[in-house]
């Protein structure tokens, strides 16, 4: 048995932004129809802000099963260090024989971002060319790659609690993107946009619905306990809302059972999974004046046939 073993340098090499998306898209329409196996993943806390995830997944149409390994360490950042490390393990479906292990932070950040810019690309206006995102870390870099793969961007402002982390992080990504990026200091304007990601940490509400414009879409990213929140009631309440998995959120979200406990909306109001609408089951936006909400937990599905595609790809690559 050899294991073949892919670092994040070579994960970002195999997985551009638009075919991560497709690899997503792919997860995605599997996961709604029922082709691929992925229970809610466990999570074991080991002490304030430290925890770690399994996540484990199997597709029998694919080929493979795997499990991702993660570990969240929220102080990490304080040490210059990743808050997000872990790995993918990928087996062959049918004789059990593990093929690689993949590094995980970086397959993360990319199909997590690859997600939103799937949601974004079935439901923001096809014209929404600004972008306001909450945060500035990882997740916040990715998401400037992968939104700009789906819609025609020309700006971003950028809202994190840490102002000079903003700064630093727009005047970082305006070198690599091309793009013009800015820091705002008042999370309203950042919400004064086409299109708004939220990819923090944050327990309370950081985005407000009355900051939201009409025809906006929102990607809602960051938290992921039912203890957690990055956007008000107000918001969920006026937004067409869409999730990346109906369990999940109902095990997991914050964002939407915090208003269902409120009493403010039930489970109805969500419109349905995003594979739904990716398969065609599902309308997305109707109009140019609706608020469209994804909020994204992500699911075991993404992990598993991203790292599919990278491995394929490595050998591909390492065979020609």
């Amino acid at each position: 048995m050899s294991l073949l073993q892919i670092d994040a340098a070579q994960v970002q090499e195999l997985l551009p932004a638009k075919d991560c998306i497709q690899a997503v898209r792919e997860a995605m329409i599997a996961f709604s129809q029922d082709n691929v196996q992925v229970p809610l993943r466990s999570s074991i806390p080991l002490e304030y802000g430290k925890s770690l995830l399994i996540m484990p997944g199997a597709s029998k149409e694919l080929g493979f099963y795997g499990v991702k390994l993660i570990s969240l360490h929220a102080d990490n950042a304080q040490k210059g260090l990743p808050t997000i490390q872990g790995a993918i393990i990928l087996f062959e479906y049918e004789t059990g024989e593990p093929k690689a292990m993949i590094e995980g932070s970086s397959v993360t950040g990319l199909r997590t971002a690859a997600a939103s810019a799937l949601a974004t690309q079935l439901l923001a206006r096809p014209e929404a060319k600004t972008l306001g995102i909450f945060g500035a870390g990882l997740q916040a870099a990715t998401h400037i790659d992968s939104i700009a793969a789906v819609r025609p961007i020309e700006s971003v402002l950028v809202w994190a609690r840490n102002h000079d982390a903003a700064v630093a992080f727009a005047d970082q990504q305006s070198k690599r993107t091309g793009l013009s990026v800015s820091a705002v200091s008042d999370p309203a304007k950042a919400a004064d946009t086409d299109i708004i990601c939220t990819v923090t940490a944050a327990s309370e509400p950081v985005l407000k619905g009355v900051w939201v414009k009409p025809g906006t879409h929102v990607n809602l990213v960051g938290s992921h306990s039912l203890s957690a929140r990055e956007a008000d009631t107000d918001l969920i309440v006026n937004a067409r809302l869409y999730v990346d998995s109906l369990a999940s959120t109902a095990a997991e979200a914050g964002d939407i059972m915090t208003p269902v406990q409120e009493g403010a909306i039930d489970m109805g109001h969500i419109i349905g999974e995003i594979g739904q609408v990716a398969i065609g089951d599902l309308a997305g936006r109707l109009n140019d004046k609706q608020i469209t909400l994804y909020k994204s937990l992500g699911i075991t599905a993404q992990d598993l046939f991203s790292a599919v595609s990278i491995y394929r790809r490595f050998l591909s690559v390492n065979t020609q």
